[in-house]
């Protein structure tokens, strides 16, 4: 009788980590969760503790090992590997002894505007974009690095010395889970620094000089599914752990939504959306607010991507809950929305802080549309609902154009997808099938990919194991459905005014 094998998966998120064990035909086994604190020192600042970051996998992990030793006694040497998954842009600095410098800075920081400013106006858009596929924003790492340098004496010292080691959260992991021994990274955390040549696939030391920090340390860059070192996870396992795949948490879920083919892409919908769409038709630079990305790579196969990311999603709605008390429970949105046979012109513009793709407008406003002394609470929930679909809409457009490619299906993942109203309201508007594959944890599924592709568990992307199809919820377009293109329409106007 054939052993099963299983893989460790960490999904470490802003909000929070997760540890969960897949067998090898993708069923979880055990599942743990352990949550994360971000501190907001002042307005627009978001940071986490490193300590805290760490502390946050070695207790899901040891959770996770020990529920599942009790449930299956005798089989922790089948766990043959651990493949992480992370959020992506937020970094730490630290020195060599392990020590970090400053907290975490996290990927919804908006400390580096002004940094950014001065980039526009040194006409370096271009030069950047063709280099990283990346624009000027503080959403990505380096203008937050230059941030530090120009404001924190004390990191400013370290990196002139040669002392300062900079890191996705990847690394950081990496790093302190190895005692040290082992300093890397991987092609889709590399993507997102704003100092990698994805293309060259290298640090760029042109732009290392422009963001000013020529002399920090950066670790070496890998395939996703590689050997990254070994740790007992503080003594959690009796024998050290290969840790064999290492992926950005949207990537992940690129990969575990099985977007392999051209026109193929997936929305992950949480506090806010990152849209990957798999890109065949790659050219070096895009005209359309879309990023380049690189979506995965394994083993000797870089795949490129492009990606949308949408700022505000579930934080509109949270918005909408905890100021203006609209509801109470979540569970309340779907009724309220569909108590409504149309929105009756009632729009939230949802830029609360600035607005993603495709527009990159850090500055803007949010803004309410269309209140008469007829408009309720559900209108305003609608509203707010039908904000994610326009700026889905959005996004994909502006890709179909840049690919001249259409779309074929989108695979949709993340707490928001339980909305079955929003679920059909973009199948309408994009006029394609959406399709949920059912998982809760599809970045952790994507990390256990990745690593078991690193521990030759599997050998390609074709010996991957197939999903349940039962599982799947799909939403097909309905025919005629002129009021949800009016409704996007009157939101594109509003855009336009908004541009003026």
């Amino acid at each position: 009788m054939k052993t099963k094998s299983y893989i460790l998966a960490i999904d470490q998120g802003t909000s929070g980590t997760k540890a969960i064990i897949f067998d090898e035909y993708g069923t979880v086994v055990i599942k743990t969760e352990e949550p994360l604190k971000s501190y907001y020192p002042t307005p627009g600042f978001v940071e986490q503790d490193p300590f805290e970051i760490y502390q946050s996998v070695v207790n899901a992990v040891k959770n996770c090992i020990s529920k599942f030793n009790e449930q299956f006694p005798g089989e922790e040497k089948n766990i043959v590997s651990c493949g992480i998954s992370n959020q992506r842009e937020t970094f730490v600095i630290w020195d060599k002894k392990g020590n970090p410098l400053y907290n975490a800075v996290v990927w919804q920081c908006k400390r580096s505007i002004e940094v950014c400013e001065n980039l526009r106006v040194s006409n370096l858009e271009g030069v950047i974009n063709a280099t990283t596929g990346l624009t000027i924003d503080p959403y990505f790492s380096a203008t937050k690095v230059t941030w530090l340098y120009e404001n924190n004496q004390r990191i400013r010292e370290a990196i002139n010395s040669g002392n300062a080691l900079f890191g996705t959260v990847d690394t950081w992991l990496l790093y302190k889970l190895t005692e040290g021994k082992s300093y890397k990274t991987e092609y889709t955390n590399a993507s997102r620094t704003l100092f990698f040549n994805i293309y060259d696939l290298k640090w760029d030391k042109d732009l290392l000089k422009i963001f000013k920090i020529e002399n920090i340390n950066l670790p070496e860059v890998t395939f996703s599914s590689d050997y990254f070192g070994r740790s007992t996870f503080e003594g959690t396992f009796h024998e050290p752990l290969a840790i064999t795949g290492m992926i950005g948490d949207s990537q992940a879920a690129f990969l575990g939504e099985e977007c392999f083919g051209n026109g193929m892409a997936k929305a992950t919908l949480g506090t806010g959306s990152s849209i990957l769409w798999n890109a065949e038709n790659l050219s070096k630079q895009t005209t359309n607010g879309m990023l380049t990305t690189i979506g995965w790579s394994i083993d000797g196969q870089i795949n490129y991507a492009l990606e949308g990311v949408i700022v505000s999603c579930g934080s509109t709605l949270e918005w909408l809950k905890n100021q203006l008390d609209t509801f109470s429970s979540h569970n309340d949105i779907e009724p309220m929305a569909t108590s409504l046979k149309s929105n009756e012109g009632v729009y939230l513009i949802p830029a609360f802080s600035g607005m993603g793709a495709p527009y990159w407008q850090k500055d803007w406003k949010a803004s309410i549309h269309g209140i008469t002394f007829g408009t309720s609470k559900e209108h305003l929930v609608r509203a707010g609902l039908e904000s994610i679909a326009f700026q889905i809409k959005d996004v994909i457009n502006s890709i179909e154009i840049e690919t001249n490619t259409s779309l074929k299906e989108l695979k949709v993942n993340g707490g928001i997808t339980a909305n079955e109203f929003l679920m059909q309201f973009i199948a309408d508007l994009l006029k394609t099938p959406i399709a949920n594959m059912g998982i809760t944890d599809v970045s952790a599924w994507g990390a256990a990919l990745i690593s078991g592709l690193g521990a030759k568990l599997w050998k390609n992307l074709g010996d991957l194991p197939k999903l349940p199809k039962e599982i799947n919820k799909r939403y097909v377009p309905n025919d005629h459905q002129e009021n949800v293109f009016d409704s996007y329409r009157n939101w594109t106007e509003l855009i336009k005014n908004k541009k003026r």
